[in-house]
């Protein structure tokens, strides 16, 4: 059943609350707030008792697919299981009722942990300096860029080129471009890496930074990375990982040690809090000594055993968040690395590779796969072999939803045709991955035998299939009250 708007559960008297009788003199709201703040008619507010309001919201949560309700293989975006003991610490009252403008004498144990995580973080990325102040892996990657533009203009030089493998993900060029530099483009090789021969022949002294995503965004690993950074900094350019895939790497190598000079991740996904629906993100950038000058204020600084903020760096880019980033996802960040550990956080990457190769090998004989390579943590499928039956990705994603499987990633990267990116995380079982590839595997049965169940679904859920085009250009989200 489709689920109805408050509103239209709404009927007048109904509430879902008492209040306790007065034991000071009642007054008039109007002789108590000015005129000028008051409402010159009723709020639209829905009236409805607490039974309704809690059936409505979670009617709604059940219809929404989210990663307590099934399988969610989204490539590139880690959509891991979130442990509930991150929930848990982030609802401390020591945490929870603290306000930014709170003293920082007041506040020491969260400065503390946010240094300390701070610290977890260096040493994971193999960089000297963390700054937690970005509030999403975009704008981390943007304030990246903007740290290598202040680094080159302190160096006296107006470089204004950035390379970036056809592979990249769409938030590369748009944050080179906004942050005042030009993206050059260029091919992976047959193996679906970087060319060593075409990255010599393209960086120069105008070339200011090498974009790289390592894992790339085909799941593999960039073998030659240790010539490329040579070949990069040998002209006096940067080298910067885009880490939305550090998934696959905690504990088995780091970007620092690989040559990256800076290097944004994405605490909602590798370091599993919450995420999709618009947030909260949050997307530290790490930098080698020689960049941290110029990383974004306040900088955290300790002193004895006490914390404090430091607002003296003539050198920083300035700020790139109104406080001091997402303080809750801060700290089920920490609680994650404090409960796993060092050992802990290395399982969850051999076990995220072991997860994706163990599902390619089980799919690659059903689909094409262009760079069936040892993965990393995600892997690409193709549908391209599907367009003799009139179907195409889009129509496989549709599908899985009747399952109860959200869809990968489809159509990226442009590189592969009819793309499904597809990353199982480390926290499925081999049991879901099994069901996962036994259901894809009928769909392409499906596929050949009646393409017209693909080409109409879903067909068990709430809306069926919309089209898309019409929804984009006629949005209408407006409830008009009778």
């Amino acid at each position: 059943m489709e689920e109805k708007l408050i509103f239209e559960i709404s009927s007048a008297g109904k509430k879902g609350y008492t209040l306790p009788k007065l034991d000071i003199q009642d007054k008039k709201i109007d002789k108590l707030i000015p005129a000028e703040y008051l409402r010159e008619s009723d709020a639209e507010l829905p009236e409805v008792s607490e039974p309704e309001t809690i059936r409505h919201f979670i009617n709604l949560s059940i219809k929404n697919h989210h990663i307590d309700n099934g399988f969610y293989p989204l490539g590139s975006c880690t959509m891991k299981y979130n442990p509930k003991i991150n929930e848990e610490t982030a609802k401390f009252d020591g945490f929870r009722r603290i306000h930014p403008f709170e003293d920082e004498r007041y506040v020491q144990g969260a400065l503390r942990l946010m240094k300390e995580l701070e610290d977890y973080l260096c040493e994971i990325l193999g960089v000297e300096a963390v700054s937690l102040q970005p509030s999403a892996g975009s704008q981390g990657e943007l304030t990246g860029i903007l740290i290598a533009r202040k680094y080159f203009e302190k160096m006296g030089e107006k470089r204004r080129k950035v390379i970036i493998p056809d592979s990249a993900h769409g938030t590369n060029p748009s944050s080179v471009t906004i942050g005042g530099f030009n993206a050059f483009q260029i091919k992976s090789n047959e193996n679906g890496r970087l060319d060593i021969e075409e990255i010599k022949r393209v960086v120069d002294g105008d070339t200011a930074l090498l974009m790289v995503t390592n894992p790339n965004t085909l799941g593999i690993f960039e073998e030659q990375i240790f010539e490329i950074s040579k070949i990069v900094h040998q002209k006096g350019a940067l080298m910067y990982m885009d880490g939305a895939n550090l998934n696959a790497l905690m504990g088995i190598t780091r970007p620092g040690d690989m040559g990256f000079d800076i290097v944004h991740i994405n605490l909602h996904k590798t370091f599993a809090t919450p995420h999709g629906g618009g947030g909260p993100g949050s997307g530290p950038i790490g930098v080698v000594n020689k960049l941290e000058p110029f990383l974004p204020i306040p900088r955290i600084i300790k002193e004895g055993d006490s914390y404090s903020w430091n607002y003296d760096c003539p050198d920083s880019i300035g700020k790139v968040h109104s406080f001091f980033g997402n303080f809750s996802v801060f700290v089920k960040a920490y609680t994650y690395i404090r409960v796993l550990g060092a050992e802990g956080l290395k399982n969850v990457s051999k076990n995220a590779i072991i997860n994706a190769n163990y599902l390619m090998k089980k799919l690659e004989y059903y689909f094409t796969i262009p760079y069936n390579d040892h993965c990393m943590h995600e892997f690409v499928a193709s549908g391209e072999n599907l367009k003799k039956y009139g179907v195409r990705t889009i129509d496989i994603a549709k599908r899985l939803l009747d399952f109860g499987f959200h869809s990968p990633t489809i159509y990226f990267p442009l590189i592969v045709k009819e793309a499904l990116m597809i990353e199982p995380t480390e926290t499925e079982s081999r049991d879901t991955l099994d069901l996962f590839a036994e259901v894809l595997i009928k769909i392409l049965e499906e596929a050949k035998r009646n393409p017209e169940i693909l080409r109409n679904s879903p067909h068990c859920t709430p809306i069926k299939r919309l089209d898309e085009v019409k929804a984009v250009r006629e949005l209408d989200v407006k409830y008009e009250k009778e």
